[in-house]
Formats: C-alpha cells, structure tokens, sequence
C-alpha cells in the first residue's frame, strides 16, 4: 500500500462505498485533524459513517502525492456540503494528509487543513466575524 492507492480510494469515496476504506486502514490505526483524534478502526470507521451520513456530499480532488518508505503526503481539496454551512452550498477546503504505513496498511493518518476555512468561515454570524479579524489582520 502506498499514497497512490489511498489517493485512488479517496477520489472515488461517497457515501455509497464507505466500505473501500476497511482494507485500507490498520486495526490500530491513530487518525487527528484539527477537532478530533480517533485511535483504532472501529473509531475511525464510526467517525466516516457519522460524517458522511450529515453531509450532503464530500468529495477529494487530489493534488499531489509524496513518499519516501514508509511515510507519505497527499495534497487536496475537499469539495463539502453540508446544510448547515453556506446554506447548503458548496465549502471548498485545502489540506494535506499526512499517512504512515504499516503491514501493507495505513497505521497513522494527520489531516491539516485550515478549520476556519471550514467550519467557522461557513457559519452564520460567526463567519462574518471571522472574515473581519482576518482581513484586518492583512491590513
């Protein structure tokens, strides 16, 4: 296994075929972004489920790919909708996920991604505040 065959699972990945991801991720698997760290599949496995079952759709365009061993990056843009953030509409989100391999099988998963860009950004009231503090912060 390698970032070619991840990248392979996550262009096509919906809410449909959850189940591409069961061969791909280690029984002990360790999964962090920026709101959550998951240790094991049947965690990892409740967090997609939960995920794709209140979003209207989550897809990855895959940008690039790196390894060296055992240890690889992906680049991507995440294409999201959910209804509760831009009235349903699409939110667009750059990230990298970081993958350790282990077995033949992904043992360590870190996705960084800007969580306002995605999250606070989108959110009535709230997102209007935040685009002020960040435009200000350019000035």
């Amino acid at each position: 296994m390698d970032v070619t065959a991840v990248s392979s699972v996550y262009k096509q990945l919906n809410k449909a075929n959850l189940h591409l991801l069961e061969g791909l991720y280690h029984p002990n698997v360790v999964f962090e972004d920026a709101a959550h760290r998951l240790e094991g599949w049947g965690e990892l496995k409740h967090y997609f489920e939960s995920l794709y079952s209140n979003v209207h759709s989550c897809t990855f365009d895959i940008q690039e790919t790196q390894q060296q061993g055992d240890s690889g990056f992906i680049t991507w843009v995440m294409a999201l909708e959910h209804p509760k953030l831009q009235r349903g509409g699409t939110v667009y989100v750059n990230g990298v996920s970081h993958l350790k391999f282990s077995q033949g099988q992904v043992i360590y998963h870190r996705d960084y991604f800007d969580l306002g860009e995605m999250l606070y950004e989108n959110l009535p009231i709230l997102g209007s505040v935040i685009r002020t503090i960040k435009h200000r912060l350019g000035e």
